[in-house]
């Protein structure tokens, strides 16, 4: 699995961290997300993907690796 965030899109309102704060971070100053771990652990991909589909600006998308 491959996670992407689009910076621009997120919202701040920090739901990917609550539901992957191994992969999900925010900045300080604005909440932005910040991803701490583009291609997670297997074990991992479930909490990923619940985190995507619970992001309300949809900033969170999921792709294979090469």
């Amino acid at each position: 699995m491959k996670v992407f965030v689009d910076e621009e899109k997120c919202c701040g309102a920090g739901s990917c961290v609550l539901a992957a704060p191994d992969v999900f971070d925010q900045r300080d100053e604005d909440g932005v997300v910040v991803l701490l771990d583009p291609e997670p652990a297997e074990h991992l991909h479930t909490a990923v993907r619940e985190a995507a589909d619970v992001c309300p600006a949809a900033a969170i998308t999921l792709g294979e690796r090469a």
